[in-house]
């Protein structure tokens, strides 16, 4: 305990700091939370010990006040510091991801409140759907325009126009937070029958929930049931007095989850993500900061709630590649998951039908403890999976209405005569590419001239729906060229996208309904409800889309499921290409057949040799692991070897050239390690900033974060230099 006057150290949410001393105005501990300022910028900051700068005391500042309604453990602050050490990010940074709601603080501002009258007839367009949903994703809470403007995206002349149009009304100003609305109390409402798998794992689970840290894999084929296994977990430690967090890698996965959680508890769970309302983050932080919210479903970020009594972190898809977080500082949520697990002594659930290789190593080192269901809940069956040889499957051209020109088909006769038997039994058709828009290359074939955004070294995508050229990098989109702007000839289009796809079954299969699933199509997490809805009712024959669909969905009545181009992600430069390559090809396969009907999956490719490929088809997932892992372990490569990457960034070539030679004079030497570079990014212009990387490598047991922190240090870096370190990088571009 501290007394008012003493001389404390706070840690500030920002990049640059290591904390600053401050004089208490009032008694207060190490954890609590305080107001200060620094350079007049206001701060929630927090206590991490004594003050050791040394200055006059004169000079040093009080705190404006002490908050006394939560606190940090001491298991948070080393947890802070821990993940600092391993991802160096500052201590500051990571702070700033546990304070990402400075409101919850303070009482809201007085500003109108909107409500959306959905009985009201009015005309829908695209921009007032995305409107009707931002209140939907939130319980159709009041909302502020600001609120408006920042779920639904749209502008606030559309906003202004719904208000005109008496589609907002307003209601009443915002008065005072209610931090005890999303408090529910859960109970074993619909008890389910868990199979002798299932209830083997569930029990295994259930001796590691008294304090002590355990990390178990819960690894089963896609239908396997592993929700209701962790269900089992959650309320055990729910009754026990202690908080639950269930991370998913997107909310769009959450709709059918939410209603299973209810169903067997009884109440929804609360939910986290980034669309909500600045008053329902505010009420879920304080909740959490309170001890009141004890179960939450979220995406990464719920991992920096300020949890009260934490007793299970269960990582839902743990291969998933949306984990890794790449704006705010660069961590992988899974394994920070694992690190706060480990400090507060307590146990974590990783669950995938595709674990990552990490994972599975960890496994094979006997670090982790494997949990597996081999066959699907409830006595559905795997699907068959096939090859369809595209050197020797005939793919036809066809002509659309109003034009004579023939256009190159993207779908084999066998895969189309078999999408025919499907439709003629009345069940639903899943095709498979993980490719937006309609075609990816815009080419003149005389002078070779293709279509890139102006600031972004990246191709345009020919997107059909809005009829221009989108970068999928920064967003910006312009016309179509009629002619090519370099010669004048006329440009082309190549390459396939899920629109090219919709377009051939609209001719093929006229009498279809289909459906597109892309982030283009799916603006929000409630219009990915409606289709899913959509599915289950049967008022969809053939749903075409990108990896969103490979991911948690249960369509009882999907049968075929057909990947367009199984190659595509096979020959990358990244060292992970093959093992995310059959991780997205096994789990959108397991959407087939999780009915009473047998499922079939049918993969195109050049390749059907390909080691990749045919472990798939031989639903040989143990074979493919072998393989990669021994490729890893040769080449030194994760999970056998560490890589991190350093990212330059600078707006002017050249002085991002001077800076890196300026790093590369000073690279050190690491005995059983090396740094390489600085090389050109893979994609070295993004939004008119350039790129260029270094990549040290080294072996498994070399402590080398201190290694990188002291050579970054020794250059002095420009205000106009960013700096980007990813530890374990998934991605190389």
């Amino acid at each position: 305990m501290f007394d008012k006057g003493q001389i404390v150290k706070v840690l500030i949410p920002n990049v640059i700091n290591t904390g600053y001393d401050y004089r208490l105005t009032e008694s207060a501990e190490i954890g609590d939370f305080v107001h200060c300022t620094v350079m007049n910028q206001h701060y929630i900051g927090v206590i991490i010990g004594l003050g050791d700068s040394k200055l006059d005391s004169s000079k040093i500042k009080s705190v404006i006040s002490v908050y006394k309604f939560s606190s940090l453990s001491k298991e948070d602050i080393d947890w802070i510091y821990k993940m600092s050490d391993w991802t160096l990010m500052t201590p500051g940074a990571v702070l700033r991801l546990i304070l990402n709601v400075p409101d919850a603080f303070n009482d809201p501002k007085t500003e109108m409140l909107y409500s959306v009258d959905t009985d009201l007839k009015f005309k829908m367009t695209e921009t007032r759907q995305l409107v009707i949903d931002a209140f939907n994703s939130n319980g159709n809470d009041l909302m502020s325009i600001n609120d408006i403007r920042n779920i639904s995206h749209v502008s606030l002349a559309v906003i202004k126009s719904m208000i005109k149009s008496n589609i907002l009304k307003i209601e009443k100003s915002r008065i005072k937070p209610e931090h005890n609305r999303f408090v529910y109390e859960y109970t074993d409402a619909c008890p389910v029958q868990l199979n002798t798998e299932q209830q083997k794992a569930a029990d295994s689970i259930a001796e590691s929930l008294n304090d002590k840290f355990v990390v178990h894999l819960l690894d089963g084929v896609t239908g396997s049931g592993k929700t209701q296994v962790y269900f089992d977990s959650i309320l055990r430690v729910y009754n026990t007095g202690k908080s639950v967090l269930v991370m998913m890698p997107e909310i769009a996965l959450t709709a059918q989850f939410i209603s299973r959680f209810e169903k067997r508890f009884g109440a929804p769970p609360v939910v986290w993500h980034s669309n909500l309302t600045a008053a329902r983050r505010r009420d879920i932080w304080r909740g959490v900061a309170e001890g009141k919210i004890r179960i939450v479903i979220g995406t990464r970020s719920a991992l920096f709630l300020p949890w009260q009594k934490l007793g299970l972190i269960i990582v839902d898809e743990e291969h998933d590649t949306s984990y890794k977080q790449e704006d705010m500082g660069n961590y992988h949520a899974r394994d920070m998951a694992v690190l706060r697990a480990k400090i507060s002594n307590i146990p974590v659930v990783l669950a995938s039908a595709t674990p990552s290789m990490e994972t599975l190593h960890n496994v094979f080192l006997g670090k982790y403890n494997w949990l597996r269901l081999t066959s699907r809940f409830g006595g559905a069956q795997l699907p068959s999976i096939e090859t369809i040889d595209m050197r020797k499957n005939k793919i036809d051209t066809y002509v659309m209405p109003g034009s004579d020109k023939p256009i190159d088909g993207c779908l084999s006769n066998v895969l189309c005569n078999k999408i025919k038997d499907t439709l003629d039994k009345h069940q639903q058709t899943m095709l498979f590419i993980n490719r937006r828009g309609f075609a990816p290359i815009i080419q003149c074939n005389k002078c070779g001239w293709i279509s890139e955004c102006l600031d972004c070294s990246v191709g345009l995508t020919y997107h059909k729906h809005i009829g221009k050229l989108m970068c999928h990098m920064c967003g910006k989109t312009q016309p179509l060229p009629k002619v090519c702007p370099k010669c004048g000839h006329e440009v082309t289009m190549r390459g396939i996208g899920i629109e090219k796809i919709q377009q051939e079954i609209s001719f093929k299969f006229p009498t279809a309904r289909t459906a597109l699933v892309s982030s283009d199509t799916i603006l929000s997490r409630e219009s990915l409800e409606r289709l899913v809805s959509q599915m289950e009712q049967g008022q969809i024959d053939i749903i075409i889309g990108t990896q969103i669909l490979a991911k948690g969905h249960h369509f009882p009545n999907l049968t075929l499921v057909g990947v367009v181009d199984a190659d595509m992600g096979l020959f990358g430069t990244d060292f992970r290409a093959p093992e995310h390559t059959f991780q997205q090809l096994f789990q959108v396969a397991g959407r087939a057949g999780r009915g009473e009907c047998l499922g079939k999956v049918l993969l195109q490719t050049y390749q059907p040799d390909n080691p990749v490929i045919k472990a798939i088809c031989a639903n040989d997932r143990d074979s493919f692991i072998n393989q990669d892992m021994e490729a890893r372990r040769v080449a030194k490569m994760p999970p056998f070897g560490q890589l991190i990457a350093v990212i330059v960034e600078a707006p002017k070539e050249q002085l991002l050239k001077n800076y890196c030679k300026k790093l590369s004079d000073v690279t050190p030497i690491i005995q059983g390690g090396k740094i390489m570079g600085p090389i050109v990014a893979q994609i070295y212009q993004i939004r008119n900033w350039y790129r260029m990387r270094f990549l040290v490598v080294a072996e498994k047991n070399i402590k080398l974060q201190p290694v990188v922190r002291e050579w970054i240090n020794k250059i002095k870096q420009p205000a106009n230099i960013r700096i980007k370190i990813d530890v374990n990088p998934q991605s190389f571009s």
